[in-house]
């Protein structure tokens, strides 16, 4: 299925605006994760999680009231799933189960005549979600030089850094989309917990999958249209693969949109998260990826001529 017959668009003569906007972009970011950081879940932070289904849905104004009498008015209290279902997190540390038990006194104090039954209930010591942290950033780390490493193998070497260098470009804009709108919209919940972590490594297999494909036709074109320049092959790579491209990426962007409307608040991140780097990655296979390769292979030229 072709949504393209045949087009012939020159992609690659906007790729220096295309770099001044990515790098806009990442430094408006790079600012707001600078002076305005943003949340951990208690994944890397620690604290206690439960989620709490209850007979009668109580107010979340009640709940924090409840919760502020024992001094932890400033827990995360928010509904999701199913009618009644309330999630609660606190980064209040205790030995043992205390802050989980100090919660459900305070909820069964405050609504005793509301039911209620402990679905989960978690708790993270800071020690744990410090590791959790290591092992988070180790894990895209060691993404970039395997996939750096394979593309290497199976292309060419500056493929292969085109291809990481789109990968990081993807991860920060969607690492600083999530600081900059990190508490603009109240219902969009977008602290860094396991989920997001889990939409960053899948985001590198997506964009890496799309970059492997555009460098996989520019390698055929090579061979077959040798009378062409770089900068044509390439261009005319682009035009072949952007059929399978929309159809690909357009796919998975409408299973994330119902993810993110439909799917409840504990995945909401998790989507918000994803749609936003697919979106950034179908981009950098394009304008940051193959420009680079492009780029590269024409500085490697000139200095050629120069220095024969």
């Amino acid at each position: 299925m072709r949504f393209f017959k045949k087009t012939n668009i020159d992609f690659l003569k906007l790729r220096k605006i295309m770099y001044l906007s990515s790098t806009a972009v990442i430094v408006a970011g790079l600012i707001s994760l600078a002076i305005k950081g943003i949340d951990l879940g208690i994944d890397f932070r620690g604290g206690t999680e439960l989620v709490l289904s209850f007979t009668a849905k109580p107010e979340v104004s009640q709940v924090r009231a409840a919760l502020g009498a024992v001094g932890l008015g400033q827990s995360e209290i928010k509904f999701f799933g199913a009618e009644g279902d309330l999630l609660i997190r606190t980064a209040e540390q205790g030995e043992g189960m205390v802050v989980g038990d100090k919660i459900k006194q305070a909820i069964e104090q405050a609504f005793p005549d509301r039911k209620f039954e402990v679905l989960k209930e978690d708790k993270i010591g800071p020690k744990i979600g410090e590791e959790l942290r290591k092992d988070a950033l180790y894990a895209v780390a060691a993404s970039f030089l395997v996939i750096l490493a394979y593309i290497a193998v199976r292309f060419r070497f500056i493929y292969g850094v085109g291809a990481v260098v789109a990968l990081f470009h993807d991860v920060l804009v969607a690492l600083g989309v999530l600081s900059l709108l990190d508490g603009v919209i109240p219902t969009l919940n977008l602290e860094i917990s396991q989920e997001v972590v889990a939409a960053f490594l899948t985001l590198v297999g997506i964009s890496v999958n799309d970059t492997v494909v555009i460098f996989d036709r520019i390698r055929e074109n090579l061979k077959i249209y040798r009378s062409l320049s770089l900068m044509e092959v390439i261009n005319r790579s682009l035009n072949d693969t952007l059929s399978r491209t929309i159809i690909t990426q357009g796919t998975v962007l409408l299973v994330l949109f119902t993810l993110f409307f439909a799917g409840g608040e504990v995945t909401r991140g998790f989507a918000f998260t994803l749609t936003v780097g697919t979106i950034a990655g179908t981009y950098s296979s394009v304008y940051i990826a193959s420009a680079i390769v492009l780029d590269w292979t024409i500085r490697k030229q000139k200095r050629k001529e120069v220095n024969p």
